[in-house]
């Protein structure tokens, strides 16, 4: 596997990560008791700690990443395990 695939395989598994990791640890103003600016949503964070948040994505996308090019790698799945669409043989 070349550096281009696991770049690749790590920037799609990076944007994953952190919109699974996003909402982790928000606040808005109605649960922290403050009051919004006025233009703001109420709903909108107080503080959304995006560099945390950026961080632990970068540690999970890196394993995630890891485990992909070892699956890859290993030949524990092949690309012949995998099912393709349209394919006619029968399952």
């Amino acid at each position: 596997m070349n550096i281009g695939a696991i770049l690749a395989i790590y920037f799609v598994a990076w944007w994953i990560c952190l919109f699974a990791v996003l909402p982790f640890g928000v606040r808005n103003h109605v649960e922290a008791g403050s009051a919004p600016k006025p233009g703001t949503d109420p709903g909108a964070p107080v503080r959304p700690l995006l560099l945390p948040k950026m961080a632990a994505t970068s540690v999970i996308a890196l394993i995630v990443t890891a485990g992909i090019v070892y699956l890859a790698t290993s030949g524990v799945i092949r690309l012949e395990d995998l099912p393709m669409p349209f394919d006619n043989k029968g399952y």
